[in-house]
């Protein structure tokens, strides 16, 4: 488990690196191409565009091929992806977000597939939380390094670095194939009803529904979050160093909290609670958020940043190891892509509904407050909603679930 863990964790914060740096590059990607900010949200529209349909058929190919080779997959792409962003016109900007996008969005579910079958059902959710810490840890990474690099390499210097070290993980990887794709079925073959199927599983049950739209509310916050934020701080005059400094800050708060809602996701509260609680400490900090000014104090902002870090950068692990728990037995890749690809719709449309009110309003404001609506929604639903005394997985087998 802890080898599969430690796995899984450096992919996803691969992962993680490679589409977040466009949006900390995003100001002297700008500056240079002369485009609009409202470029940057329509880049991440697409790229989840690319995920949600990834996400959706990716299933067939987990089974078939192994979780850990369609996680090297994701790398490769990846890597693939941000070289072509290298060339640094728009065109070739989009078809980056496509190629990395969808190749990203295989991460997750692979890595789902893999460690729900070695951890133990009851740590589950704490496993799955110190995995998803990869995810801050490569905003991290990017907020410190990445305006430094582009300095020192240029911003294509910065991209084509990151994508070598992509692929070069990915081929890292490959001495641990054997021992952990050893349930892959060759003979499974991918088909087009395979999106439809993989709807319908997640929908069907009531609380993988409800999984699927907390994950649209949650996903599209953390969108808007990792794709405006720095962009947000250089338009109140920071500059870009000091505003990646201030990112990389708050982004810092949601890797011990992602393992301390695993920790009590898995011994003390019942998941749908703590997302329930999530739901609502996100709304209120993107409201917050959406009323900065340039005479806000930097500690403010701060504060505000890292409650917003600690709420919709930090709910994957609760949500991901519940949709696990629910899922057939040998499909948890399956249902997770499933569950996801609505939350690729929320980051297909918050960027999207960001930038046009960004470019219809000019100002920021009316983006934020857009984002508390649903997050708020969810928050209210999951405290409404009283959990069932068992839910049917799979085939006639039955599993409680906590209240």
């Amino acid at each position: 488990m802890l080898i599969a863990l430690a796995a899984m964790f450096l992919q996803q914060m691969f992962a993680s690196v490679g589409k977040v740096l466009p949006a900390v590059l995003a100001p002297l990607v700008i500056a240079e191409l002369h485009a609009g900010p409202a470029w940057v949200g329509v880049y991440y529209g697409v790229s989840a565009a690319a995920s949600l349909v990834v996400q959706m058929g990716c299933g067939s190919f987990i089974v078939r091929y192994g979780a850990l080779r369609m996680s090297q997959v994701a790398l490769v792409l990846l890597g693939g992806g941000m070289a072509v962003a290298a060339e640094g016109w728009l065109l070739g900007f989009g078809a980056s977000a496509i190629i990395g996008g969808g190749g990203a969005a295989v991460s997750t579910p692979s890595s789902s597939q893999l460690l729900y079958r070695v951890s133990p059902p009851r740590l589950a959710p704490l496993v799955f939380s110190i995995k998803q810490t990869a995810v801050p840890a490569g905003l991290l990474i990017c907020g410190f390094l990445g305006p430094a690099m582009a300095a020192a390499l240029g911003w294509r210097g910065t991209v084509l670095l990151t994508a070598v070290a992509c692929v070069v993980f990915a081929v890292m990887l490959q001495p641990l194939r054997a021992r952990f794709d050893d349930d892959r079925v060759p003979s499974r073959r991918f088909r087009l009803s395979d999106f439809r199927t993989t709807i319908a599983a997640v929908l069907k049950a009531r609380d993988l529904r409800g999984l699927s739209f907390a994950c649209f509310a949650f996903n599209g916050v953390q969108s808007v979050f990792t794709a405006y934020f720095v962009t947000y701080l250089v338009a109140l005059g920071y500059e870009l160093a000091a505003a990646g400094f201030l990112f990389s800050v708050v982004v810092a708060v949601a890797v011990p909290c992602r393992v301390l809602w695993g920790w009590v996701g898995s011994f003390h509260v019942a998941p749908r609670r703590v997302m329930a609680g999530l739901a609502l400490g996100m709304a209120g900090s993107v409201a917050l958020t959406g009323l900065f000014t340039a005479a806000w104090p930097v500690v403010a902002m701060g504060l505000v940043g890292a409650v917003l870090s600690a709420t919709a950068m930090s709910w994957h692990g609760i949500l991901l190891s519940e949709t696990a728990r629910l899922a057939p037995a040998g499909n948890a890749g399956t249902v997770t892509g499933g569950v996801l690809s609505f939350g690729q719709i929320g980051a297909l449309l918050g960027p999207f509904a960001f930038s046009l009110l960004l470019r219809l309003t000019g100002g920021y404001g009316a983006g934020w407050a857009l984002c508390t609506i649903p997050a708020l929604w969810v928050g209210i639903s999951l405290l409404r909603q009283r959990p069932p005394i068992e839910t049917v997985i799979g085939s006639g087998t039955m599993r409680p679930t906590r209240g």
